[in-house]
């Protein structure tokens, strides 16, 4: 999975801007912009009358269906087995599903929360779902139908539970973020019990689980294994696997305890080594490779236990140590499942029990040891909307990508009329001079290219009929360069240049030049010394960037006290100079202005400099909350985001402070054209007329 959104909004408000003289006038408010239904809009999407800036909405572009956490346990209906999600939205939902249909039995909302990645069921037949971004737990309880407890912030100031298990009593232990806690929530009391950081200097647990009377926690990003006495609080760490050279930067991502035996998974969210540990020697007996995750099956009646290997599910013996292929197999680049047991589902070809589960996009899939009989059905469970987490202006089409789900969408920018195409998370998207759409995606900072007037099929994603060409195309995988997201794009002297930020506990970004007609890739890491790169433009061969101290999850402590913004040629591949920009730990945006100057945001402060030398020309303190947004230019003015709720127009050779040109909640914004401002809030896309 990819780092939450949190860690990122945590690190990035980093140190407060320092005021300029010159910049100390408070800036001046308009009146309240006008938001006028789409449907009640004129047809050019705008009023083209004078008064203040009207903001009309395009819509929701982006929404899919999520499940990344689950369990199969006893649901609504008698004590029949169902599947058990929480699907991601605002709020996440816990639902049950019906294994033998894929019908939503129930559908309760989590308030506050934003999905879950642990789902447990106790003896009682409780559900307990620990949710991000507020850290809660929450109860479902037999008869309670569509309706969940609250039961609160697990621990104050951890936001994440990302796992959780249960004991014979009904007692709920969770994993945290950020202070790597373990915790027990006594279900006969309410009470919980806080055991402190498991690990000293990890702070995540991101996996645990319950067995003969112990608590076992894997953390990241170091990838540590502790044993926890839940009564005395003691913690001892179990051995590292064989063949594990160096634990760090690497994850416990999964844990799961069958029959006397702990199946640790060692890697992320995709495949990765499965080791298997006996609880009673104590030691390492097994370790399988290529396993999905993000568990394995309950034992079965012969003790046999299920799993996602290579792409299909798969028999494995503890005894023998053996696996067996079902025939059921998955596509696509995500082929995990948390939700995974048993079931007795009534239907032909099905006798007795069979192995059920669901994929993370929805996908039901169920198997017969019996008849060898499998299938694969969606889920009826609803889709919900998708933060935007990018937006880029074409020439006739307004495009955006989501946060966590992903997805890519067109939006047509006078109706909001929407294609989307279910993808990766889509951190940054550019519409290139030849048409082409270029795409930078989360995890591994990979970069396609999109041609939307051709079929869209994408084979790890959302595969079109068989012999479609891939579309998009991918070009670069940044993995081995230790690069996680591919932040921001631009086209330059024909190329296209990427602004990365580095993977896991890692400090040190790159610039990084795809060049279409050869198809080769240069990177270069470290341009701005242990900083990632945020924003860029472009002039001709020259390439602009701005940086930010933080690096992948802000576990690491920065070097520097200043985010930059910099010059590249790209030509002879070397860097002209590098200014600071005095107390910003970011800089979030730059744009070339009509001024010729390059402007960007870092935290409050909105500022410009010279593109020769990179001197420090003109800077406003305008913002109060150092939450900066983004900056983008036309021919006539640039438009800036401050504070997340006020966007600011500057004119050419800006000297006094700017005015606020319209007041409105925002997260991204785009240009297309010199006529139309795109905006974001949350899932939400908005258009402003320019120029009227």
């Amino acid at each position: 999975m990819r780092p939450p959104r949190a860690l990122l909004t945590t690190a990035l408000a980093a140190l407060l801007m320092i005021p300029l003289a010159a910049a100390q006038a408070g800036p001046s408010e308009p009146a309240p912009p006008t938001v006028v239904p789409l449907e009640s809009s004129p047809r050019s999407g705008v009023l083209l009358e004078s008064g203040p800036p009207t903001v009309v909405p395009l819509g929701i572009p982006l929404s899919d269906l999520l499940l990344i956490g689950g369990t199969v346990a006893p649901g609504p209906d008698a004590g029949k087995a169902a599947i058990w999600n929480v699907s991601t939205g605002k709020p996440g939902y816990l639902n049950a599903i019906d294994p033998a249909t894929g019908a939503t039995l129930i559908s309760a909302p989590l308030p506050g929360a934003d999905s879950g990645y642990a789902v447990t069921a106790t003896p009682d037949g409780s559900i307990y779902a620990g949710t991000y971004i507020n850290g809660h737990l929450y109860r479902w309880r037999p008869g309670s139908g569509n309706t969940v407890e609250d039961l609160g912030q697990a621990i104050p100031g951890e936001s994440y539970i990302w796992r959780t298990a249960s004991d014979e009593l009904g007692n709920v232990y969770g994993g945290t973020y950020p202070n790597g806690k373990v915790f027990r929530y006594e279900a006969a009391t309410g009470t919980v019990r806080d055991y402190g950081q498991v690990v000293p200097g990890q702070p995540y647990v991101r996996s645990i689980e319950y067995a003969n009377g112990k608590v076992y926690a894997g953390t990241h990003p170091d990838a540590h294994l502790a044993e926890l006495d839940p009564v005395s609080g003691a913690v001892t760490e179990i051995p590292t696997p064989p063949g594990v050279a160096d634990i760090k930067n690497l994850t416990v991502h999964d844990l799961n305890a069958r029959d006397g035996r702990l199946y640790a998974r060692y890697g992320s969210a995709y495949p990765g080594r499965l080791f298997v540990f006996d609880l009673t020697t104590r030691t390492w007996v097994d370790e399988i490779p290529a396993a999905h995750g993000l568990d394995v099956s309950p034992a079965g009646d012969q003790g046999e236990i299920y799993l996602i290997q290579q792409s299909e599910l798969k028999r494995y013996d503890p005894a023998t140590k053996t696996l067996t292929g079902t025939g059921l197999t998955f596509t696509g680049r995500i082929q995990n499942t948390r939700s995974f047991g048993w079931a007795e589902l009534g239907l032909p070809d099905y006798p007795g029990k069979s192995v059920v589960g669901t994929l993370w996009r929805g996908e039901l899939f169920r198997y017969n040891p019996q008849t060898g009989k499998s299938s694969i059905i969606q889920a009826q469970v609803r889709r919900e909307p998708i933060d935007i987490v990018s937006v880029a202006g074409g020439k006739q089409s307004a495009y955006v990508g989501g946060y966590l789900n992903g997805g890519v969408s067109v939006v047509d920018p006078v109706t909001g009329a929407t294609i989307f195409n279910r993808f990766s998370q889509t951190e940054a998207i550019l519409e290139a001079s030849d048409g082409r759409v270029w795409l930078g995606t989360y995890p591994e900072a990979r970069l396609y290219s999109w041609d939307p007037s051709q079929p869209w099929s994408s084979p790890e994603y959302s595969p079109g009929p068989p012999g479609t060409p891939d579309n998009p195309k991918l070009h670069a995988n940044l993995k081995t360069e230790l690069q996680m997201r591919a932040r921001a794009l631009v086209e330059v002297d024909g190329k296209i240049a990427v602004g990365t930020v580095p993977e896991g506990d890692r400090l040190g970004g790159a610039l990084v030049i795809h060049d279409p007609t050869t198809g080769t890739t240069q990177t270069f890491r470290n341009v701005v010394q242990d900083q990632s790169v945020f924003g860029l433009a472009a002039d001709r061969n020259i390439v602009y960037g701005g940086t930010s101290i933080t690096g992948g999850l802000a576990t690491t402590p920065p070097t520097r006290t200043e985010g930059t913004v910099f010059a590249w040629d790209v030509r002879h591949s070397r860097k002209l100079w590098e200014t600071p920009i005095a107390g910003a730990g970011t800089v979030r945006s730059v744009a070339l202005g009509p001024d010729g100057l390059l402007w960007g945001v870092a935290g409050k402060t909105i500022f410009a400099v010279d593109t020769l030398r990179g001197r420090l020309k003109r800077r406003f303190d305008v913002g109060t909350t150092n939450t900066g947004g983004d900056i983008v230019a036309t021919r006539d003015a640039l438009y800036a985001g401050i504070d997340g709720n006020r966007i600011y127009k500057l004119a050419p050779w800006q000297r006094t402070t700017p005015p606020v040109f319209v007041t409105h909640p925002n997260n991204r914004l785009a240009v297309r054209g010199n006529s139309q401002l795109l905006i974001t809030t949350g899932p939400h896309l908005f258009t402003v007329r320019l120029n009227r």
